[in-house]
This record gives structure tokens, sequence and C-alpha cells, in this order.
């Protein structure tokens, strides 16, 4: 993990997450420059690195201030961008109430290397409107939370979801940040951009099983395709659903809903690394898509109440991490099951045989 390679200030943030591989590396590169966004870029060679020219990179144009070298070690390469934040409330009988959007790239965000932990593999990207007119952010706050990985695993905290060394996980906090409505709710507009070749699909798959993420049973993946569906080249995955707490339980749930992915007819906040990566590309072959994820329903008072919501992605290469059904819950299945069959086996069993032992002590008529 590096802060701002090659560059001594800390008044921007950037921080690139580096994963070795035998024969190839995979990059993860996390900014607040312009809106938040992560680029991430998959290589074929094991000494591929990062080159970042910061003249041309804080500069009005900075098509170009970022690549990867060599640049023909690079097999796939995306980005997600954080937009906006959008608040609404269900006034009644008015219908849905629009407050003014919070556009994240007119954020004022901290230093991220505070926050930076080379142990546990983790940063946070905080920040709040530079300006804030209605002082929702007064004692609040938005953050990005960064996990990276060295091997497979589950996290620990709810949904807890499960990641590969491929993988990195991203949780969305509000904290703090005061609803400007009863029964506030919001959401979060998050864009891709795939090159030419690529594309985005939402998917969604239904399970039984919900031992790992109580009352959970949907699990939500966005993934890159090429165009003839041959192979998943990247993915964003996370459960149907929020919490709100720090310390979340089951209770603590808030309905999490992806409202469609559609085709973006406008562009990314300029200044950003998408455009240093892209360049010109980014406005004629790359496509752009954006997705909302929106949090609360029935449960919405849950931030009105506690001032928190926590939701969490995976982002990485390759298929999302299928969850399989763990021994417990076979156990448990193969008892619930099994025993039925077997007493059912066992009564045809004795009852054929009470019925010969009736019938043997009669001798045949001649």
């Amino acid at each position: 993990m590096q802060y701002n390679p090659g560059w001594n200030s800390s008044s921007v943030n950037l921080l690139h997450v580096r994963a070795v591989g035998p024969r190839d590396s995979l990059h993860y590169v996390w900014s607040s420059i312009g809106a938040p966004a992560v680029l991430l870029v998959a290589t074929q060679s094991p000494s591929s690195a990062l080159r970042v020219n910061w003249t041309q990179l804080l500069s009005p144009s900075p098509a170009g201030a970022i690549w990867i070298d060599p640049p023909d070690s690079v097999v796939y390469s995306t980005a997600v961008v954080f937009t906006k934040l959008f608040e609404f409330s269900e006034a009644k009988p008015l219908g849905e109430l629009f407050y003014p959007t919070y556009d994240l790239s007119e954020f004022s965000w901290d230093s991220l290397n505070h926050t930076l932990n080379h142990t546990a593999l983790t940063a946070e990207l905080s920040g709040v409107p530079a300006t804030d007119p209605g002082g929702g952010f007064a004692n609040g706050s938005l953050a990005f939370r960064v996990t990276a990985y060295e091997a497979g695993g589950r996290a620990e905290r709810l949904p807890s979801l499960l990641h590969t060394a491929d993988s990195s996980q991203l949780e969305f906090v509000l904290a703090g940040v005061a609803p400007r409505g009863n029964g506030s709710h919001f959401v979060l507009e998050v864009a891709t951009v795939e090159e030419e070749g690529a594309m985005r699909r939402l998917r969604s798959e239904r399970s039984i099983d919900d031992e790992y993420t109580p009352t959970i049973f949907e699990m939500l993946s966005l993934v890159a395709e090429s165009q003839n569906g041959s192979s998943t080249l990247g993915f964003l995955q996370w459960k149907a659903t929020a919490y709100g707490s720090r310390s979340p339980r089951r209770e603590d749930g808030i309905r999490c809903r992806a409202q469609g992915l559609q085709a973006a007819n406008w562009t990314l906040p300029v200044s950003s690394i998408v455009q240093a990566y892209f360049g010109e590309s980014l406005g004629s072959t790359c496509t752009i898509s954006a997705l909302n994820v929106s949090f609360g329903g029935e449960e919405g008072r849950v931030y009105q109440e506690k001032r928190y919501l926590s939701w969490s992605v995976l982002l990485g290469f390759g298929q999302p991490p299928r969850d399989t059904f763990s021994p417990l819950v076979i156990s448990i299945t193969a008892v619930a099951l099994g025993t039925p069959l077997a007493m059912l086996l066992l009564g045809s069993c004795l009852v054929l045989l009470l019925r010969r032992r009736r019938y043997s002590e009669y001798e045949p008529i001649n």
C-alpha cells in the first residue's frame, strides 16, 4: 500500500494497493481527486508499476497523468466512481420530496494518511461538503473505508461478505449527518467505466441459506463481461442490506435496493483519476453506466434514530465469490430430510414383516 507515491504533500489523496502473483499483478488506485473513485487494473506482469505525473494530474487537463508501466502488460482496466448522494422523504400526500443533492466531487476530504494501517491493510477516506448551507454535516461526515486482503476468507462484521485475495472491500458510511426530513431515504449514485469490448450487467441471486447474514437471502452483483459474454472481467458484489449501527446486528438492518443499471448520458466530474488514466477514450470508446443504490424502506426511521448507516461492497477481478452451503446447513438439511425418510422406510419394512408372519400361521388348503 502506497500513499501519494512520488508526492510529499497530503493536500490530496491517492492510495495505491498492489497485489502481486507469480505471473501477474493487480492494481487498485483509490483517490478523492474530483469525485471519490477507484481504478482497477489487471496486468500480466508481476513487476508492473503505477506511474503518476503529479503536475499534470493536478492540472485542469489531467488526461495521461496516470499509467501502468509497461503499458503492454495491461490486460483489463475499469473504474468505479461515487458521484452523488441524494436525499428524499416520502412526504404525504405530496409523494417523494427531494432535497438539494450532495455532489461528492465538491466535498472537502481529510488526509487519508492518518488512517492508513499497513498491517491491517485498511484506510479511511472521510469528508464533508465544502459548502453546507443546510448544516446537515455540522456534526457528521461521509466516509469510504477500504480493506485489502492477502488471502481468501470472510469479513467478521455483518454482512460477512466472502472475499478472495483478488478483491477488496469498500464500506460506505454516513455518521452523524442530520436528515433534512422525517424518515429520509438516501441514494448513492455509482458510475462505472468500461473500455471498448466490455459491458456491465446487474445480477440478482437468491439463496435459502442466510447463515452468515441473517434474514438476507439476496446477493447482488454488478459484473463486467466481455461483449461475447465468454468471460467475467470484474465485479462489484453486495448483500441487499445496509446497517444502522457501528456494531451491526440483525435488528439494525436497513433495506438496500439497486434501482436499475442505465447508460449514463452525462460526463464524469472533471479532474479525477478516471480522466487521468483513460484520457480521450473516456468520451469516445469507453462505456459509462450508472446505478443508484437506495437505503431505506419500512425501516427508514432506523437512520433517523441512530444517525448511522453503513453499506459494504466487494470489488475485484474475475468471477464474484459464491457462497456454498456450509457443513452446518448441510447437516441440518440432511437430518431434516433424512429422518422422515428413514422412518418411512423402517415403517414399511415393519408392516411387510408383520403381514408375512400373519399369513404364515395358516396351513394351505388342499
